[in-house]
């Protein structure tokens, strides 16, 4: 026992002295805690895209963390076409030689509370993906934004909007846009922003990573705006006779005016109407612009242009849906009134438009906007367009021509011209008569006046209107003008105010009738370049209420 001892206690101080050295050689390690442990498990990487929603477009941050585990969580009121973007993320990847994460991830995409549409994410969620796994760099992302969709092999297809969000990148001080190549010349427009055009995932992670050298797109707005603004394919030296129409034509397009032509099949009224945006007054650069950010979010521009330069003219079907034509939707999309912005909504045929989608065009003709709610979204589209629409006078199409007999009674007329309310009538400031001109007329009448020359009398007209509305917003031609601009610009003098209302008397005209009429007169009161509103303008203005006569119906039978 007692020759334990002593070893034991030996033992025991050997224990204590390596203790002592090893505490005073070796330095103090830190704790692990909580926080250290996130550190080092969890990847975060923004990058950054845009949400279109109706003309305003909000910049949008996803957000991706990769954390072990094995599941996908995604945040960010994201519809369907965002969530099935995963499924194209990931084959696109495996296509290109990368592994989708195989870890817990996390995709926000803020702010939380914007609905997000589209597969325009797809691209900038990939990048995200794969810097936050680290498989690439993610040193540049913060200095550049990035729409696409990408196809399974990787390859970048076009977004809708990319000119709008091109504007809201430059508004946020990014460096450079990268779009699809097919979207290039459209975002390049803006100036001060590098817009890069690619055309598949590998591109841009090449680009991103320093890789390879790109360079952005350049686009000479103004040779591009310029170049195209008087390129028509229909000219009115086409048109022979029917010199009343092409007057009242003219009259609509000096004073931005809505119209309809009354008359047989075969009498021209489309031929017309078509060659009516070969003598309106040409946009201006910020039109173009905002006409084009339209037709971008539609997916209406084609791949080579850039900026629309003629104003738009749209036809559309008889058979259109009231969604279609004023704008909305399930993915809320402009109708045809607001791609007809700044241009020209032509309706052929008017009575076969079903009666309660022709009912809804009533208030977008005096705003000149378009409000659409629904219980999801609240969205207003500019659509400041002239309304041009044409019709038979009666069923069977011939009532008035001189050389077809009309089989259709007065009543017969009577319901059929009914098909068009009151109030939307009296929203077309020119109804506008035409017969067929006879074969032996067209055959020995010489070409008519071309539209260039016809077009010089309406900018002139339009120009006297600028320069008398330049103290007023929004107001740019006589069609515009509220009743107070009316008595002051377009008052008719005694001797025409008297016959004014011999007029409204006999035709029972509405009280809006009769500003339409004052605004027509003074339209043509400066295409005659006269100051004051004389009664030979009020007459002719008074003519070009044809379907207000109580008696049309009956007249020629």
């Amino acid at each position: 026992m007692n020759a334990t001892s002593p070893r034991k206690s030996s033992c025991a101080r050997s224990r204590s002295c390596c203790n002592t050295e090893l505490n005073t050689v070796a330095p103090a390690t830190p704790p692990i805690t909580n926080q250290t442990l996130f550190t080092i498990a969890t990847m975060l990487v923004k990058t950054y895209s845009a949400a279109v929603n109706g003309l305003d477009v909000n910049t949008v941050t996803i957000e991706v963390s990769i954390v072990p585990g094995i599941m996908y969580h995604f945040t960010g009121l994201g519809d369907e076409a965002v969530k099935e973007g995963r499924n194209r993320i990931a084959a696109a990847m495996q296509t290109n030689g990368y592994a989708f994460p195989r870890r817990d991830i996390t995709v926000n995409m803020a702010p939380a509370n914007l609905r997000k549409e589209g597969s325009s994410f797809d691209l900038p969620l990939a990048i995200a993906l794969l810097a936050a796994d680290e498989k690439i760099a993610g040193d540049n992302l913060s200095s550049y934004m990035m729409v696409g969709e990408l196809g399974l092999d990787g390859r970048l297809q076009p977004v809708k909007g990319a000119l709008p969000i091109a504007i809201r990148a430059r508004a946020e001080h990014f460096k450079g846009l990268i779009v699809p190549k097919a979207n290039v010349k459209e975002a390049a427009v803006v100036n001060n922003l590098e817009v890069y055009g690619m055309e598949t995932m590998t591109e841009v992670i090449d680009f991103i990573t320093g890789q390879r050298e790109f360079s952005p797109m350049v686009v000479d707005t103004r040779k591009e705006f310029y170049e195209r603004q008087y390129k028509f394919d229909l000219d009115f030296s086409d048109v022979r006779g029917q010199e009343n129409v092409k007057r009242a034509l003219e009259v609509a397009a000096a004073g931005g005016h809505n119209l309809i032509m009354i008359g047989p099949p075969g009498s021209g009224k489309s031929m017309m109407a078509k060659r009516l945006p070969s003598i309106l007054p040409p946009l201006s650069l910020a039109e173009s612009l905002e006409t084009t950010q339209i037709h971008s979010i539609a997916g209406k521009l084609s791949q080579d242009s850039s900026l629309i330069s003629c104003r738009p003219f749209r036809s559309p079907h008889h058979t259109i849906s009231e969604v279609a034509l004023v704008g909305g939707g399930t993915n809320p999309m402009p109708g045809e009134i607001s791609l007809a912005h700044n241009g020209i909504l032509f309706a052929d045929e008017l009575p076969e438009f079903n009666k309660h989608t022709l009912e809804v065009l009533r208030q977008p003709l005096e705003d000149r906007n378009i409000t659409i709610s629904r219980a999801k979204y609240s969205i207003c589209y500019p659509c400041n367009f002239q309304f041009i629409a044409s019709m038979n006078p009666c069923p069977c199409g011939y009532y008035g021509d001189p050389t077809h007999h009309c089989v259709c009674t007065p009543g017969q007329i009577q319901k059929y011209m009914n098909k068009i309310s009151g109030p939307l009538l009296d929203r077309i400031d020119i109804q506008c008569e035409i017969t067929p001109v006879p074969f032996k007329d067209i055959s020995k009448a010489a070409p008519g006046e071309p539209s260039a020359a016809i077009r010089e009398r309406v900018i002139a007209a339009r120009k006297i209107q600028q320069e008398r509305f330049k103290e007023y917003k929004g107001i740019h031609c006589n069609a515009q003008m509220t009743e107070r601009m009316i008595h002051q610009y377009a008052e008719p003098d005694t001797q025409s105010l008297d016959m004014l209302r011999m007029a409204m008397e006999r035709m029972s005209l509405s009280a809006r009738a009769y500003s339409r009429i004052l605004k027509v007169a003074r339209t043509i009161a400066d295409l005659d370049g006269s100051d004051n509103v004389q009664l030979p303008h009020i007459a002719e203005a008074v003519g070009y209420r044809q379907l207000d006569r109580a008696d049309w119906a009956e007249r020629g039978k």
